[in-house]
């Protein structure tokens, strides 16, 4: 069973994984078109991080981002050998179900290019695409998706 929770990004698990994703992340995108969240900056007020584990081990990361009229999809992350398992998807509707319980209108996100199984995880999830949002540039890299709640 896939348990989704509310957790401390400075978990050792959670944190692992973070470390993780920004490592693929800095592999497979420029500088200057890495947009995720440090470690501390997930403890901060307006984010609510959440990790999904099966028994003990912590397999799956996903934040809500609370902005001015929307929440935003962040450091959604599955540990390699747990992909297919649907801890995505948990952790996904996790994060809408929070968003709705805070009443915002809507979930965007800004994803890699390359990250074609986030493409299809978003997309069967609602979600469609849109421009740049927020503080983000037009990245060359960068696919912007956007769902109403």
């Amino acid at each position: 069973m896939i348990i989704v929770e509310a957790t401390d990004p400075r978990h050792p698990q959670a944190s692992a994984l973070l470390r993780a994703s920004h490592a693929l992340m800095e592999a497979l995108f420029p500088p200057e078109e890495n947009f995720f969240l440090d470690i501390d900056a997930l403890t901060a007020p307006e984010i609510r991080f959440f990790t999904a584990r099966i028994g003990e081990q912590i397999l799956g990361t996903g934040a809500l981002a609370i902005r001015e009229g929307y929440g935003e999809v962040k450091s959604m992350f599955v540990d390699e050998a747990a992909r297919g398992r649907g801890i995505a998807d948990a952790l996904l509707r996790r994060i809408e179900d929070e968003a709705r319980n805070l009443n915002l209108p809507c979930l965007r996100l800004e994803t890699g290019n390359l990250l074609k199984a986030a493409h299809a995880l978003y997309a069967r999830h609602g979600f469609d695409l849109r421009g740049p949002f927020g503080n983000y540039p037009d990245a060359p890299s960068s696919i912007f998706m956007e769902k109403q709640l």
